[in-house]
């Protein structure tokens, strides 16, 4: 049986975790994985740091956001070992237009006889901001606040890579048609 890693990015509050459930209510046994939820351990080292909770800031940056992103994709790999759909939500913007990350993850996923699947949620900047109003989550204080400072600092782009599949999540009904094209794939 093909195994398959699926990466499912966007930036914050366009729909990744929608997109990622449908998906995975459609899959066999899968196993989902979603950054939020390693969050709290994360707040636990601005606590033990003395340091206010902005996940946008230097030290966001500096000590805590690759941690995150080591420790979720540490565990989509011992997931591999005992089941074929392996599901990761998480923003990935900078990892999805890192070819050398890629590459190097392409090649882990070899001894592991599994498939790298990329998924980019597309979703209007309007949309996303409404979205993160309406979700009220503190980790999204310094966003809202600052919006166009932070429209300006993140890559609403789609990112170009070989092979990505793209799922509309601007509030159409073509979400639902994406979805089950990239099903039908796997």
């Amino acid at each position: 049986m093909k195994k398959y890693l699926m990466l499912i990015g966007s930036p914050p509050a366009c729909g990744k975790t929608f997109v990622s459930t449908e998906i995975a209510k459609k899959l066999p046994n899968p196993v989902y994985l979603d950054k939020d939820t390693i969050i709290p351990l994360s707040k636990m080292i601005y606590r033990a740091a003395n340091e206010p909770y902005n996940r946008d800031s230097a030290f966001f940056k500096e000590y805590v956001r690759n941690a995150e992103y080591e420790a979720i994709m540490d565990v989509a790999f011992e997931s591999l070992q005992f089941n074929s759909h392996v599901m990761v939500n998480a923003p990935f913007a900078k990892e999805f237009r890192d070819e050398t990350y890629i590459s190097r993850l392409k090649d882990k996923l070899k001894t592991y006889d599994a498939e790298l699947v990329q998924v980019w949620v597309h979703c209007d900047i309007d949309v996303c901001h409404q979205r993160m109003i309406e979700r009220n989550s503190d980790r999204d204080t310094w966003k809202l606040n600052n919006w166009d400072e932070y429209v300006r600092g993140q890559d609403f782009s789609t990112p170009e890579v070989e092979g990505i599949h793209i799922i509309d999540n601007s509030g159409s009904d073509s979400v639902r048609n994406d979805i089950e094209k990239l099903i039908k794939i796997l």
